[in-house]
């Protein structure tokens, strides 16, 4: 019997991007599928987009290693760019596209020959720091990568928008505007749009948007989740019951000792824990879906499992579904629960969980 398992629906993932693209629709979409893309499975999601993504983003060389080794050959862009000249000279022979973001990475690009043309992106620090070159450095790091030999012109420009989630803040448009003014004169294609601008931005439309979580129905917005936004949230968490117990008035259940029950009822036994990529620090209360409700988890999660009080007068048995999160139980307020936001739980899903794929 499969437990713990994420189901992925790529239909939900397509009707996603196209939903995304319509609120930017003079920009090419680049869809962002670093850290396995966000738990969904890099490689599938890649071959589910192919045809409608102008091209992929991941973080680092080794998550571009794997999509080029199972057959994606559509352009990669490498969103921290290179971290040696061992990395620089097989990015070139792999066809990827690195955003430079130090002078070190422009020494290395400099013993690229022309023989293996690059495509680069050039990043421009206008507000987040932690990347990126000063907007007053642009213009000469921009002259000196475009003399190189191996350097496809036009150099792109990008960015990334530190607040883009928080509309009440005016540091998006601060950001917009040191963007426009650092790349309006030297040209060349620029990305600037996350999800948080694609989703409330409409002004924002550059030649490249970079869609992340929401392309995976999840919200970038602090209280709200992915159907708020008209998105559909593509894995569904589920696991099985595996015990059904009578549980006493004043009994504690699980390590600790941290919960007692103040009526007699069901306890329910979930195959599902922190060794699955749930979290320890799950507390009581927390929703779970079973058999069309929600009811609480109750105690600590341990590696393995964690339990949920059902009901006195519950019906469920050995084998029903239950669902952590997904479309019913959305990851967005799951998270809220331990203080931290849907990706976080997305990502760190082990190789324990069990993916399935449906929708071709």
């Amino acid at each position: 019997m499969i437990t713990a398992e994420a189901v992925i629906d790529l239909a939900a993932l397509r009707t996603n991007f196209d939903y995304l693209a319509g609120q930017q629709p003079l920009s090419q979409m680049v869809a962002v599928i670093k850290g396995n893309a966000y738990g969904h499975g890099s490689v599938a999601v890649a071959q589910a987009l192919k045809g409608k993504a102008t091209c992929f983003a991941v973080a680092r060389l080794e998550e571009a290693r794997v999509l080029r080794i199972n057959g994606i050959d559509a352009p990669i862009m490498l969103l921290e760019g290179c971290f040696s000249q061992e990395e620089t000279h097989e990015a070139a022979a792999m066809k990827l596209e690195p955003v430079v973001q130090n002078d070190q990475q422009i020494e290395w690009l400099s013993h690229v020959d022309a023989a293996t043309p690059m495509q680069l992106w050039l990043k421009i620090d206008t507000g987040m720091h932690r990347l990126g070159f000063a907007p007053e450095q642009i213009a000469s790091r921009h002259q000196l990568l475009s003399s190189f030999a191996c350097v496809v012109d036009p150099v792109g420009f990008v960015s990334h928008l530190s607040q883009a989630d928080e509309i009440d803040s005016n540091q998006t448009d601060y950001q917009l505007a040191i963007f426009k003014d650092t790349t309006e004169a030297l040209g060349g294609p620029r990305s600037l749009a996350n999800s948080a601008a694609l989703l409330t931005r409409p002004d924002i439309q550059f030649e490249r948007s970079r869609p992340g979580i929401a392309l995976y129905g999840s919200s970038p917005m602090a209280g709200r989740t992915g159907v708020d936004e008209g998105l559909i949230p593509v894995m569904t968490l589920r696991s099985k019951l595996i015990a059904v117990r009578e549980h006493q008035q004043g009994e504690p259940v699980g390590y600790g000792a941290i919960w007692h029950s103040k009526s007699d009822t069901k306890i329910g036994v979930v195959a599902m824990g922190y060794g699955d990529g749930y979290p320890r620090t799950m507390p009581s209360g927390t929703p779970i879906w079973i058999n069309g409700r929600t009811v609480p988890l109750v105690g600590r999660v341990s590696m393995d499992m964690l339990t949920v009080d059902l009901g006195a007068e519950s019906a469920d048995k050995v084998g029903d579904e239950v669902v952590l999160w997904g479309p019913q139980n959305p990851v967005e307020k799951i998270a809220a629960q331990v203080g931290t936001i849907g990706y976080e739980l997305l990502i760190q899903l082990t190789e324990r969980v069990k993916r399935t794929y449906i929708n071709y």
